[in-house]
Protein backbone atom coordinates (compact mmCIF):
# COMPACT_ATOMS: atom_id res chain seq x y z
CA UNK A 1 0.00 0.00 0.00
CA UNK A 2 0.81 3.25 -0.59
CA UNK A 3 -0.04 6.45 1.55
CA UNK A 4 0.02 9.52 0.75
CA UNK A 5 0.50 12.43 3.10
CA UNK A 6 1.44 16.01 4.00
CA UNK A 7 3.48 16.67 7.41
CA UNK A 8 1.32 17.31 10.59
CA UNK A 9 -1.95 16.87 8.65
CA UNK A 10 -4.52 14.15 9.45
CA UNK A 11 -3.26 11.71 7.50
CA UNK A 12 -0.25 10.97 9.78
CA UNK A 13 -3.13 9.25 11.95
CA UNK A 14 -3.44 6.82 9.38
CA UNK A 15 0.26 6.03 9.43
CA UNK A 16 0.11 5.68 13.16
CA UNK A 17 -2.90 3.30 12.58
CA UNK A 18 -1.12 1.16 10.05
CA UNK A 19 1.85 0.91 12.17
CA UNK A 20 -0.59 -0.45 15.08
CA UNK A 21 -1.88 -2.93 13.09
CA UNK A 22 1.55 -4.16 12.06
CA UNK A 23 0.60 -3.10 8.04
CA UNK A 24 3.32 -2.13 5.67
CA UNK A 25 3.11 0.66 3.32
CA UNK A 26 4.99 3.19 0.96
CA UNK A 27 4.72 6.85 3.05
CA UNK A 28 4.67 9.11 0.15
CA UNK A 29 5.13 12.67 1.30
CA UNK A 30 3.18 16.18 -0.30
CA UNK A 31 4.91 19.45 0.16
CA UNK A 32 1.75 21.37 0.11
CA UNK A 33 3.51 24.70 0.30
CA UNK A 34 4.81 23.65 -3.10
CA UNK A 35 0.99 23.25 -4.29
CA UNK A 36 1.98 19.37 -4.75
CA UNK A 37 -1.42 18.52 -3.67
CA UNK A 38 -2.76 20.43 -7.07
CA UNK A 39 -0.68 18.92 -9.53
CA UNK A 40 -2.81 16.89 -11.98
CA UNK A 41 -0.90 14.25 -10.96
CA UNK A 42 -1.83 14.00 -7.48
CA UNK A 43 -5.56 14.84 -8.72
CA UNK A 44 -5.51 11.32 -10.59
CA UNK A 45 -5.25 9.80 -7.69
CA UNK A 46 -7.55 11.78 -5.29
CA UNK A 47 -9.31 14.49 -7.25
CA UNK A 48 -10.38 16.39 -3.92
CA UNK A 49 -6.26 17.73 -3.78
CA UNK A 50 -6.51 16.62 -0.05
CA UNK A 51 -4.63 13.88 2.17
CA UNK A 52 -4.57 11.28 2.90
CA UNK A 53 -5.12 8.91 -0.08
CA UNK A 54 -4.31 4.86 0.49
CA UNK A 55 -3.35 3.11 -2.59
CA UNK A 56 -4.55 -0.56 -1.94
CA UNK A 57 -4.69 -3.36 -4.50
CA UNK A 58 -8.47 -2.77 -4.76
CA UNK A 59 -8.12 1.04 -5.40
CA UNK A 60 -7.58 4.45 -4.17
CA UNK A 61 -9.37 4.71 -0.83
CA UNK A 62 -9.83 8.80 0.87
CA UNK A 63 -11.43 10.36 3.93
CA UNK A 64 -9.83 9.26 7.15
CA UNK A 65 -12.70 7.82 8.98
CA UNK A 66 -13.12 5.20 6.08
CA UNK A 67 -9.27 4.19 5.89
CA UNK A 68 -9.11 3.68 9.55
CA UNK A 69 -12.30 1.40 9.27
CA UNK A 70 -10.81 -0.37 6.34
CA UNK A 71 -7.28 -0.86 8.54
CA UNK A 72 -9.50 -2.58 11.45
CA UNK A 73 -11.02 -4.65 9.36
CA UNK A 74 -7.64 -6.09 7.30
CA UNK A 75 -5.78 -6.19 10.57
CA UNK A 76 -8.78 -7.41 13.32
CA UNK A 77 -5.76 -9.36 15.86
CA UNK A 78 -4.80 -5.25 16.61
CA UNK A 79 -8.18 -4.99 18.19
CA UNK A 80 -8.95 -1.01 16.55
CA UNK A 81 -12.07 -1.05 17.41
CA UNK A 82 -14.29 -2.28 19.81
CA UNK A 83 -16.12 -5.35 19.35
CA UNK A 84 -19.05 -4.28 21.21
CA UNK A 85 -21.16 -2.41 18.54
CA UNK A 86 -22.16 0.18 20.92
CA UNK A 87 -18.49 0.88 22.15
CA UNK A 88 -17.92 0.89 18.47
CA UNK A 89 -20.20 3.72 17.98
CA UNK A 90 -19.26 5.61 20.36
CA UNK A 91 -15.74 5.57 19.19
CA UNK A 92 -16.61 6.44 15.74
CA UNK A 93 -18.60 9.50 17.50
CA UNK A 94 -15.19 10.84 18.89
CA UNK A 95 -13.88 10.56 15.17
CA UNK A 96 -16.84 12.59 13.44
CA UNK A 97 -16.03 15.33 15.99
CA UNK A 98 -12.86 15.78 15.80
CA UNK A 99 -13.79 15.46 11.41
CA UNK A 100 -16.49 17.96 11.55
CA UNK A 101 -15.81 19.94 14.13
CA UNK A 102 -12.30 20.19 15.38
CA UNK A 103 -10.37 19.60 11.87
CA UNK A 104 -12.90 22.35 10.68
CA UNK A 105 -11.91 24.92 13.50
CA UNK A 106 -7.98 24.49 12.64
CA UNK A 107 -8.96 24.91 9.07
CA UNK A 108 -10.37 27.97 10.01
CA UNK A 109 -6.70 29.48 10.88
CA UNK A 110 -4.39 28.20 8.34
CA UNK A 111 -7.44 27.45 4.92
CA UNK A 112 -9.48 30.62 5.62
CA UNK A 113 -9.42 30.95 1.38
CA UNK A 114 -11.38 27.95 1.26
CA UNK A 115 -15.04 29.90 2.88
CA UNK A 116 -13.52 33.52 2.18
CA UNK A 117 -12.29 35.77 -0.32
CA UNK A 118 -11.74 39.18 1.71
CA UNK A 119 -8.65 39.52 3.88
CA UNK A 120 -10.73 40.73 6.42
CA UNK A 121 -13.12 38.20 6.49
CA UNK A 122 -9.76 35.54 6.71
CA UNK A 123 -8.51 37.63 9.58
CA UNK A 124 -11.48 37.19 11.43
CA UNK A 125 -11.96 33.77 11.09
CA UNK A 126 -7.98 33.34 11.70
CA UNK A 127 -8.78 35.02 15.12
CA UNK A 128 -11.42 32.96 16.19
CA UNK A 129 -10.25 30.17 15.80
CA UNK A 130 -7.87 30.66 19.34
CA UNK A 131 -11.87 30.19 21.12
CA UNK A 132 -13.04 27.21 18.77
CA UNK A 133 -10.04 25.34 19.25
CA UNK A 134 -9.95 26.36 22.89
CA UNK A 135 -13.33 24.88 22.99
CA UNK A 136 -12.70 21.86 20.54
CA UNK A 137 -9.75 21.61 23.55
CA UNK A 138 -12.49 21.49 26.66
CA UNK A 139 -14.95 19.00 24.95
CA UNK A 140 -12.11 16.86 24.40
CA UNK A 141 -10.84 17.03 28.05
CA UNK A 142 -14.22 16.86 29.60
CA UNK A 143 -16.15 14.71 27.35
CA UNK A 144 -14.22 12.37 24.92
CA UNK A 145 -10.89 11.11 27.04
CA UNK A 146 -12.44 8.69 29.48
CA UNK A 147 -9.22 6.85 30.53
CA UNK A 148 -5.58 7.32 28.89
CA UNK A 149 -7.33 6.62 25.86
CA UNK A 150 -10.25 7.96 24.19
CA UNK A 151 -11.89 4.89 25.05
CA UNK A 152 -10.44 3.95 28.31
CA UNK A 153 -7.62 2.10 28.53
CA UNK A 154 -7.04 0.55 25.56
CA UNK A 155 -5.90 2.32 22.22
CA UNK A 156 -8.80 2.43 19.31
CA UNK A 157 -8.93 4.39 15.93
CA UNK A 158 -9.98 7.51 18.00
CA UNK A 159 -6.40 7.50 19.48
CA UNK A 160 -4.11 8.33 16.08
CA UNK A 161 -6.98 10.64 14.75
CA UNK A 162 -6.99 12.55 18.63
CA UNK A 163 -3.22 12.65 19.08
CA UNK A 164 -2.60 14.40 15.31
CA UNK A 165 -5.72 17.16 16.36
CA UNK A 166 -4.45 17.74 19.90
CA UNK A 167 -0.50 18.09 18.40
CA UNK A 168 -2.18 21.53 16.90
CA UNK A 169 -3.34 22.95 19.58
CA UNK A 170 -0.69 24.98 20.88
CA UNK A 171 0.08 26.43 16.89
CA UNK A 172 -3.38 27.42 17.23
CA UNK A 173 -2.76 29.73 19.66
CA UNK A 174 -4.18 27.15 22.68
CA UNK A 175 -3.09 27.16 26.02
CA UNK A 176 -2.58 23.41 26.64
CA UNK A 177 -1.95 23.97 30.44
CA UNK A 178 -5.59 24.32 30.82
CA UNK A 179 -5.77 20.52 29.35
CA UNK A 180 -4.29 17.97 32.35
CA UNK A 181 -6.01 15.20 30.48
CA UNK A 182 -5.05 16.24 26.72
CA UNK A 183 -1.35 16.55 27.71
CA UNK A 184 -1.33 13.18 29.65
CA UNK A 185 -3.17 11.86 26.47
CA UNK A 186 -0.16 13.03 24.39
CA UNK A 187 2.42 11.38 26.70
CA UNK A 188 0.95 8.34 26.54
CA UNK A 189 0.70 8.31 22.63
CA UNK A 190 3.98 9.38 22.28
CA UNK A 191 4.82 6.67 23.88
CA UNK A 192 4.31 4.37 21.94
CA UNK A 193 6.28 2.74 19.43
CA UNK A 194 3.66 3.60 15.95
CA UNK A 195 3.89 7.42 17.39
CA UNK A 196 8.04 7.19 17.82
CA UNK A 197 8.30 5.68 14.31
CA UNK A 198 6.11 8.81 12.61
CA UNK A 199 8.41 11.15 14.23
CA UNK A 200 11.29 9.88 13.60
CA UNK A 201 10.30 9.20 9.97
CA UNK A 202 9.58 12.84 10.07
CA UNK A 203 5.72 13.16 9.42
CA UNK A 204 4.66 14.94 12.29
Amino acid sequence: MQLYYARGTIAVAVAIALHEAGLGFEAVRLDFKAGDQTRPDYHAINPKGRVPALVTDHGILTETGAIMDYIADLAPQARLRPEDPYEAAQMRAAMYYLASTMHVNHAHRARGLRWADEDSSIADMKAKAVRTMTESAQFVETHMLRGPFVMGGALSLADPYLFVAASWLEGDGVDLGLFPKIRAFREAMAARASVARVVADGMI
